[in-house]
């Protein structure tokens, strides 16, 4: 059965199925295995250290696949400038820069004249529409369902991406509440030609630097079990629910600023969760998917797990 859609004629790959940047979490393991399995790897650029932390990663991933992957810039999230990472992924020559959270004019500034595509992550329509005009490739577009930052629209997946898909004449590739051929199939009928799943990818085996304990309270929470911070001061993101989440959430009811908050959503903070697995002394993104998470499979066996449940529903509609 073909897979064949605009995003993977845009990346190069077998299946449209694209892994999330995942702050200090997407790195060369998880990115090469996604990306040996059909998808589209990624790496988190600004979660690491400097630019040659970054080109250590890039090599790295290059050694493990001789497929595409990309690097994902999340701007405007870390309070640090991007221009100096963004030249070594210039300089790498890597296939796909994707870019969250901020405007992404000066990136696509910095990458004229070279071939690298760009993806744009948004959570609105005008945003889309926005990412077009600026030259983007393809749109990645993210309902409230989402793990990690959001719009604030609180828009759901099923509405907003067919929205996207009528505004824009680029590619979109739907995120938000999408973990199995299910979703997948779902968001093809939407009208997207891709997608892109981020707190899935979590729970394998090649995500080598989660913590057991956030690997497993993916598996074991429900849809329920996540809950929307940062509301308060305009940048809403979703977090498993925990001591740590109820405490940001007392925090924004009495002093919603971010010098009050700051010490609780802090990298280190979502540090201590997802790598020591302290449980009570910080916090870890998650999406409504975690409803569907019942395993921690490797990379491969999920992506073909997701073909195979993907033709089948295929079949069904009489496709071939």
């Amino acid at each position: 059965m073909k897979w064949k859609t605009r995003v993977t004629e845009l990346l190069g790959i077998e299946y449209p199925i694209i892994q999330g940047g995942l702050a200090y979490l997407a790195y060369a393991d998880l990115a090469a295995a996604v990306s040996n399995a059909g998808g589209l790897g990624q790496i988190t650029a600004m979660s690491l250290e400097n630019p040659e932390a970054l080109r250590k990663e890039i090599q790295k991933v290059r050694r493990l696949t001789d497929r595409p992957f990309g690097v994902n810039y999340a701007i405007g999230q870390h309070g640090r400038s991007f221009e100096h990472m963004l030249a070594v992924a210039i300089e790498e020559k890597v296939p796909v820069v994707s870019m969250t959270g901020g405007n992404p004019a000066p990136i696509f500034k910095q990458l004229e004249g070279t071939d690298i595509k760009k993806l744009v992550l948004v959570a609105a329509r005008r945003q889309a529409q926005k990412a077009e005009e600026l030259g983007a490739d393809a749109v990645m577009v993210v309902g409230q369902e989402g793990g990690g930052h959001l719009g604030r629209d609180d828009i759901g997946t099923m509405v907003l991406v067919p929205q996207v898909v009528d505004a824009v004449s680029i590619p979109v590739i739907a995120s938000g509440g999408i973990g199995d051929g299910r979703g997948w199939m779902a968001a093809l009928a939407l009208g997207a030609e891709g997608i892109e799943m981020g707190t899935r990818f979590i729970a394998t085996k090649e995500c080598i630097d989660a913590s057991v304990l956030y690997k497993n309270a993916l598996i074991n929470s429900t849809e329920a079990d996540t809950t929307v911070i940062k509301r308060s001061i305009g940048t809403p993101a979703r977090a498993i629910r925990n001591s740590w989440t109820d405490q940001i959430h007392d925090i924004e009811k009495v002093t919603p600023t971010y010098e009050a908050l700051k010490n609780f959503i802090s990298g280190q903070a979502n540090k201590k969760y997802i790598y020591e697995g302290k449980e009570n002394e910080g916090f870890g993104w998650a999406g409504q998917v975690t409803g569907l998470i019942q395993d921690e499979p490797t990379v491969e066996k999920l992506i073909q797990r997701m073909v195979a449940q993907a033709t089948e529903i295929r079949l069904k509609w009489g496709e071939q």
